[in-house]
């Protein structure tokens, strides 16, 4: 599978990437053998860049990411955690399920972004993850904690950096103002978008992008489906994880029937979209299963028709200026400069 470096870093990605989130019981509970056998899965299509955080599963994730990666060279892959939210163990009983996970409440996330904190918090991670080294660390979900996310956090990310302690530093939230400004003010080698560069939302083409472009940073984009409902639109789908609008529904049927006309799959579109501006080194994706990783792998490497893009853009469902794979016609016909080639696993 086609791989990058990110930024101005040696650190390689696969441009297909395995987001643990679900490994780490994800709204519903997934055996430890099936987790397992995920990131398998995900491995034999060519993935070879993975990411969790301390906040899937409350450590969940990360100890069985580790766990299933421990039997794989730890040069052949590259992995990424975040920090910002340091858990603290708890005597309280129940679940976590008000977090969005199912597990037991055996810790408590605390907003952390000051320089102790990450350290401490990276420490912890790479306990639970065995290993002696991650290769990316993001800063998770700042939003609220702006100040001291680039006044600490920020300056402690790039000690580590220079330690030669982790190979790349970023940022991830689903808000593209804020990582426009990590992009211009910083020197991070990689931000994670998350949901705002899709089928159904394309914000971060007005700043993101483009600054991501100008600088050389690279750029990761995680939530191709926005949370369900570009991978399967029908009642009850999920829009950025709550029950999708009425009007975003309606749209993502309209993707869906031009998908289906062209032969293809709404899947397939959404992931060959986010893979093609030139910005984007990754394109990440969360599964719960092997058969979903396969068959994530099959959609982000299956052929995308050119004419079908042509009748997006024709219909409104696309944005004219939205770049679209290598070859592709833009309007006037003429090819898309930059497209983002992809290989078969």
């Amino acid at each position: 599978m086609r791989t990058r470096t990110l930024g101005r870093s040696p650190v390689p990605v696969t441009a297909l990437a395995l987001g643990a989130a679900a490994v780490g019981n994800l709204y519903r509970e997934v055996p430890e053998e099936q987790a397992h056998a995920t990131v398998h899965a995900a491995w034999d299509a060519g993935v070879r860049y993975f990411d969790t955080a301390p906040h899937y599963g409350l450590g969940l994730s990360e100890r069985r990411l580790g766990a299933a990666l421990s039997g794989y060279p730890r040069s052949a892959y590259t992995l990424s955690t975040k920090v910002g939210r340091r858990l603290e163990p708890t005597g309280a009983g129940g679940d976590d399920l008000a977090d969005g996970f199912a597990v037991p409440a055996t810790h408590r996330r605390v907003w952390d972004f000051s320089a102790d904190g990450v350290r401490r918090t990276l420490d912890a991670s790479l306990e639970r993850l065995g290993l002696d080294r991650v290769d990316v660390v993001y800063l998770h979900d700042p939003d609220d904690h702006a100040e001291e996310a680039f006044r600490e956090a920020y300056p402690a990310l790039e000690a580590l950096r220079s330690e030669g302690v982790v190979g790349a530093i970023g940022a991830g939230m689903n808000r593209t103002g804020m990582l426009t400004r990590f992009v211009r003010d910083t020197d991070v080698d990689v931000v994670l978008c998350a949901g705002r560069y899709t089928l159904l939302d394309q914000r971060a083409l007005t700043d993101l992008l483009p600054a991501a472009r100008e600088r050389g940073t690279s750029v990761v984009i995680g939530g191709a489906f926005n949370s369900g409902l570009l991978a399967d639109p029908g009642p009850g789908a999920t829009y950025d994880y709550a029950t999708a609008p009425p009007g975003l529904l309606e749209r993502a049927l309209a993707l869906k029937e031009v998908a289906d006309r062209h032969g293809t799959t709404l899947r397939a579109v959404a992931l060959a979209f986010c893979a093609a501006h030139p910005a984007v080194a990754s394109v990440l994706v969360g599964a719960r299963s092997p058969h979903e990783a396969h068959d994530c792998a099959r959609q982000f490497t299956a052929p995308v028709p050119d004419g079908l893009w042509q009748e997006l853009r024709d219909t409104g469902l696309l944005p004219a200026g939205a770049p679209v794979p290598a070859g592709a016609p833009m309007p006037g016909g003429t090819p898309v400069p930059g497209g983002t080639p992809r290989e078969l696993p």
